[in-house]
């Protein structure tokens, strides 16, 4: 069952990034400096290589958490979302934001990028913490 339970908040969290960068696309685009087409969408941007990448990277986030949450007897979908929204929000915007730092990237950046994290992961503990 833990197998599902990571697959499915992997599963959840990809999902819910396709919607937030649906809804942020454009500035998102914009401060992270991509060249964009005359219809401000990013050039070249028909490469699959993005999707699986993240699909993988995601697997991963939510089979740690898996494992942390083990560790820490985080089994209520309560405990699971305050968990992972901490971990969304203590552990990777903050990562987030010194790296756009340094690169001098607008400070919507890591606000987009980290809200992202909050939530995908916020689901995450919540998915995990159903099966």
């Amino acid at each position: 069952m833990e197998l599902i339970g990571v697959v499915a908040a992997a599963a959840a969290a990809w999902v819910s990034g396709a919607i937030w960068y649906m809804l942020w696309s454009k500035p998102w685009a914009k401060d992270a400096g991509l060249a964009l087409d005359e219809h401000g969408d990013p050039k070249g941007h028909g490469s699959a290589a993005p999707f699986v990448i993240s699909a993988i990277a995601m697997l991963v986030v939510a089979g740690m958490m898996r494992h942390i949450f083990g560790m820490g007897e985080i089994e209520t979908p309560i405990k699971g979302a305050l968990s992972g929204l901490g971990i969304g929000l203590f552990f990777i915007a903050p990562w987030i934001l010194i790296n756009n730092t340094y690169a001098m990237r607008p400070l919507r950046l890591t606000l987009i990028d980290g809200g992202y994290a909050a939530i995908a992961c916020t689901l995450m503990g919540v998915v995990l913490c159903l099966f």
